[in-house]
């Protein structure tokens, strides 16, 4: 099955190679001239086209990757089901809650298979998280708090929270099962008017846990984790290094502190992208539902719509 790419920007070229390791790569749309000329060198045997409808109107590409700036992704990817394309596009999904429900509910209805790339859900130590907590490995899960920090990537559309913030939001809804009944958030402006560098989100949930996200693209320091609290112990990982750390630590009944040091108990392995871009391939191919699929990602606009209305006073 050969697949579209719409968009070959900075991410876009990354999809673009692994696609073609994958033998899925079919064509790509790039507005961009010398982007163009660039990759007809690197891809002298993939057809390249200047506008995104000539390569839909391709009867060869039955399923399309879209990458394009997250302010198009409602238009783009509705086009492209609309010509009757199977569609994985770059999170998120849309920038609102009503765009993202009509996606889905087109993609229902023309049979094709829609799919966000939400990336972290496809590190391998995500899933086998989720089996540690569901095993009862920490027992009782009293909160969840997650970081994702660095100097960069600024956007001029949307803020840090929905660049950044939604590969954390969609790993917090997979690890829960739930969608949270209250949200807070507060945030920082600094240099751009109305455009938050610096959120920090808090949710509780209908079985008492509580989460706590804090992105920034204004840190000194590069830094990707996240921490699970647990009644019988405490679970890091550090995406950055790939390692999943049990710290067996917790307060007994008595009040009373208890350590019993720490291991690793996990180490991250493969490619993540390779692996979310063949579940995608794979999905379409077989009827399958995605991980990351349209409904999840609905749910994942929700918060992030919710949230931008408490930063913006609304």
């Amino acid at each position: 099955m050969k697949v579209g790419l719409i968009g070959a920007g900075n991410w876009g070229r990354n999809l673009a190679r692994t696609l073609y390791e994958l033998e899925g790569l079919g064509a790509i749309a790039e507005i961009d001239p010398e982007t163009r000329a660039d990759l007809a060198g690197i891809y002298p045997d993939i057809p390249i086209y200047a506008h995104h409808r000539e390569l839909l109107s391709a009867s060869d590409i039955l399923a399309v990757v879209i990458a394009t700036p997250a302010a198009t992704h409602y238009e783009v990817a509705k086009e492209a089901l609309l010509a009757g394309k199977h569609v994985f596009v770059e999170k998120p999904l849309a920038l609102r809650t009503k765009e993202a429900e009509e996606l889905l509910d087109l993609a229902r209805s023309k049979g094709r298979t829609l799919m966000v790339g939400h990336l972290l859900l496809y590190q391998p130590a995500i899933p086998w998280i989720k089996q540690f907590i569901r095993s009862g490995g920490l027992g009782k899960i009293w909160s969840i708090h997650q970081e994702r920090l660095k100097l960069g990537t600024v956007r001029t559309v949307e803020n840090v929270l929905w660049s950044f913030g939604v590969h954390d939001l969609a790993v917090l809804l997979y690890l829960t099962d739930l969608e949270p009944e209250e949200i807070q958030a507060q945030g920082q402006a600094t240099i751009q008017k109305d455009i938050e560098d610096d959120v920090y989100l808090h949710l509780r949930f209908p079985n008492g846990l509580h989460a706590h996200l804090h992105v920034s693209w204004l840190w000194p320091e590069r830094q990707r984790r996240l921490t699970i609290i647990g009644e019988k112990g405490m679970l890091v990982f550090d995406e950055i290094n790939g390692e999943v750390t049990l710290h067996k630590k917790f307060v007994d009944p008595r009040l009373k502190e208890v350590d019993q040091g720490s291991e690793v108990i996990f180490k991250a392995h493969g490619d993540p992208l390779k692996m979310e871009l063949k579940h995608f391939l794979d999905c379409v191919a077989k009827g399958e539902k995605p991980l990351s699929d349209g409904e999840s990602a609905v749910r994942v606009v929700r918060v992030l719509e919710k949230a931008t209305e408490i930063l913006k006073g609304a």
